[in-house]
C-alpha cells in the first residue's frame, strides 16, 4: 500500500521531499494533475470535482494507505468532502500562519502570508485568522504567478525576480518578521525572496507541520534517511498520462534533493 501525495502540479513535491527525509522506508506514489494546473484560477466547485476524480482514478489501480493533499487550494475546496467520502485517512495542507504568529509575538511585527488567490479568499482560511486572532497582525498576498513559473521550470532568474520585486513592492517589509510561503509550489522560490527581503525576515512553510500530522497519524516511526536522494519506492504519476509528465515530475523532485 501507498502513501499518497497529490497536488495540482509540481508544488506537492516539496512536501513529499520532507516526507521522504523522515520517512525514507515508506513507499510512496505522487499525482499531479497537470490538466487542470493551476488551481488557484478555478471555483472551489471546480477544484473539488477535478481533486475527486483524480483520486478516484488512482484508486482504481492502487491500494491507498493514506493521501496528502499536498496542495493549499486544493485542501482549502476539498478536504473535509474527502474525509466523507473515503475511509483512508486524508491529510491537509494548512498555511502556517500560527508558527509565523508565534515567530513575531515578541517583536510585534507583522505576518505577511502569501498563496493563491482562491487560498487567501476561502473560508478555510478566513477561519484560521479568526481562530488566531489575527487581525491587524497577518497581511496577505496572492503572488499566482510563481505557481505557473514553477510548472514551467522558472525556478530563478530575472524574471521570477521581476515577478517578486512587483508583488512586494507594496510592502514596508521592515514591518514584517516571517513570510509564509502558503502555496507548496512557492517553497521552491524560498532563495529568491530571501534575496529580496531584509535578513530579519523568516521565511515559513507548513511542509514540516503535514508530514508530521501523517506521521501521527499513521503511527510510523522517523527514521535516518539513507537514500542519498534517490527516488526508488515513488511512482510519479499524472492525470495527462504522458511518460514526458512522469519524466518532469521526477527531475523537479531530484531538484530538491
Amino acid at each position: 500500500m501507498k502513501i499518497v501525495f497529490f497536488d495540482s502540479g509540481v508544488g506537492g513535491l516539496t512536501v513529499l521531499h520532507e516526507a521522504r527525509r523522515k520517512l525514507p522506508a515508506e513507499s510512496y506514489l505522487y499525482y499531479a494533475d497537470t490538466k487542470n494546473v493551476p488551481y488557484g484560477i478555478h471555483t472551489k466547485e471546480e477544484v473539488f470535482g477535478f481533486v475527486r476524480a483524480c483520486i478516484d482514478d488512482i484508486l482504481r489501480t492502487d491500494d491507498v494507505r493514506a493521501i496528502v493533499i499536498a496542495c493549499n487550494t486544493a485542501t482549502s475546496a476539498a478536504v473535509d468532502d474527502l474525509r466523507k467520502r473515503y475511509a483512508f485517512p486524508v491529510i491537509g495542507m494548512e498555511p502556517a500562519v500560527k508558527p509565523g504568529l508565534q515567530l513575531v509575538r515578541d517583536s510585534g511585527a507583522k505576518v505577511l502570508v502569501t498563496a493563491t488567490p482562491l487560498t487567501l479568499k476561502e473560508d478555510k482560511f478566513q477561519k484560521l485568522l479568526g481562530t488566531l486572532e489575527a487581525q491587524g497582525r497577518v497581511d496577505p498576498l496572492g503572488l499566482p504567478g510563481l505557481v505557473q513559473f514553477a510548472e514551467d521550470g522558472v525556478f530563478d532568474g530575472p524574471e521570477v525576480r521581476r515577478y517578486l520585486q512587483q508583488q512586494l513592492s507594496g510592502f514596508d517589509m521592515e514591518q514584517y518578521g516571517a513570510i509564509v510561503l502558503g502555496c507548496t509550489h512557492f517553497v521552491f522560490f524560498r532563495q529568491a525572496i530571501e534575496a529580496l527581503v531584509p535578513s530579519h525576515v523568516t521565511l515559513m512553510d507548513g511542509n514540516a507541520g503535514t508530514v508530521n500530522q501523517l506521521i501521527r497519524v499513521l503511527g510510523l516511526d522517523v527514521l535516518p534517511d539513507r537514500t542519498n536522494g534517490e527516488s526508488q519506492d515513488i511512482v510519479f504519476l499524472s492525470s495527462k498520462g504522458t511518460e514526458e509528465e512522469r519524466n518532469r515530475l521526477e527531475r523537479c523532485f531530484r531538484r530538491l534533493t
